[in-house]
């Protein structure tokens, strides 16, 4: 039999929450509207223990695992199960979406199917989870053993270089789509809805935490509404362990209005953008941010952090503002001058909106990652 599908390995996939989920589905989309036959194997806490539940979503053969109390149970499974698949329908090549578990389960399932096994380093897998002694073997031999390795910045690229001895990574920017997510007119409809006053709108896209400089942006935040008021708005909820943090920022200040959206489908996400007049990333760690690039393609002007692979997407001064991470005073005048600056809002926006549609678009990463593959299984057939 001839080896043709690619077997994308992760935790997540739509409509799981998060950049993660996200990222997965957009390229199992991309390559399936390639004309690849793609299958992704995944794992739930919904499907009963040892169980798998298969599905067709959109051209994409999913495979969600029932997962079990035991972790090691759970690795098992998703080995074992890659292993009758690939003897069912050979498998082209192992994709993991995330170094530790879906790294290790992709690698050595590679090594005893002989299939080749990529690893794709994304947002805080290389920053913390490494540094977990229970997730560390898993994270180190996925990164010395796979046949190939892949970061979405080039933060997270030197980092896995770093762990994994020298070796090459490549680096493979997220995109995302810009006639999705376009600049257009503001739907007060929707600021009304969501209790937003008059005056400007600070935003925050994506889930709220400590990692993604909450305390820090609700410092900003007070110190700005003392010279201008403002509205702070989270798009994507709060996590539950970083909630008590918002609770407390909000009994010390009952006036200052700050507004938690839940997380929503990314489709959905456009017209929230585009009710932000400036978007704020105030990162202490980070990959990729695929709120970062859905905000620049609304055309949202950007303040940021110099975390992850933030600096990556921007020029300072260019296409947005970027500040030291941990910065909490740059971030307030970052945000304040462009409020109080229409025109330089302006240039921002046009230039971040260019950005985008030149650098990071969907076409382009899934162009990249069929590159990848081929040269694979080029290398398979070398003598």
């Amino acid at each position: 039999m001839i080896s043709r599908r690619i077997a994308l390995v992760t935790e997540r996939y739509p409509p799981d929450e998060g950049g993660l989920s996200a990222s997965v589905g957009r390229l199992a989309r991309g390559l399936a509207e390639r004309g690849e036959p793609v299958d992704v194997f995944t794992v739930s806490s919904t499907v009963s223990p040892g169980a798998i539940q298969r599905a067709d979503d959109d051209g994409v053969v999913l495979h969600r695992l029932g997962q079990h109390r035991k972790v090691e149970d759970t690795l098992a499974d998703w080995i074992a199960h890659l292993g009758v698949e690939h003897r069912r329908d050979p498998i082209r090549v192992l994709h993991a979406y995330y170094v530790t578990r879906p790294g290790f389960v992709a690698v050595y399932a590679g090594g005893m199917l002989s299939v080749p096994s990529i690893v794709s380093a994304r947002g805080n897998d290389l920053d913390r989870t490494v540094l977990a002694p229970s997730k560390a073997a898993h994270t180190l031999h996925a990164l010395q053993h796979a046949d190939a390795v892949t970061a979405n910045s080039q933060d997270l690229a030197r980092k896995a270089r770093s762990l994994g001895g020298g070796r090459v990574v490549r680096v493979i920017p997220n995109g995302v789509d810009a006639e999705l997510f376009c600049p257009g007119p503001t739907d007060m409809a929707l600021r009304a809805s969501l209790g937003i006053p008059e005056g400007p709108v600070i935003g925050f896209v994506g889930e709220a935490r400590a990692k993604k400089g909450l305390a820090h942006l609700l410092v900003a935040f007070e110190s700005l509404s003392a010279r201008t008021p403002a509205t702070l708005l989270f798009i994507g909820g709060v996590r539950k362990d970083d909630r008590p943090t918002l609770d407390v920022f909000r009994a010390r200040h009952p006036d200052l209005p700050v507004i938690v959206v839940e997380d929503m489908p990314p489709a959905e996400l456009p017209p929230y953008y585009r009710a932000i007049d400036v978007v704020v990333m105030p990162s202490l760690r980070d990959g990729l941010p695929n709120a970062l690039l859905e905000a620049m393609a609304c055309g949202r002007p950007v303040v940021a952090t110099n975390a992850g692979g933030m600096p990556d997407v921007i020029e300072n001064g260019e296409n947005g503002t970027m500040v030291e991470v941990g910065d909490v005073d740059g971030l307030a005048a970052g945000i304040e001058a462009l409020l109080a600056d229409a025109g330089l809002s302006a240039r921002y926006s046009e230039a971040a909106r260019r950005t985008v549609v030149e650098r990071f678009t969907p076409g382009r990463e899934v162009d990249l990652t069929m590159a990848l593959y081929h040269e694979l299984a080029a290398s398979r057939r070398d003598p």
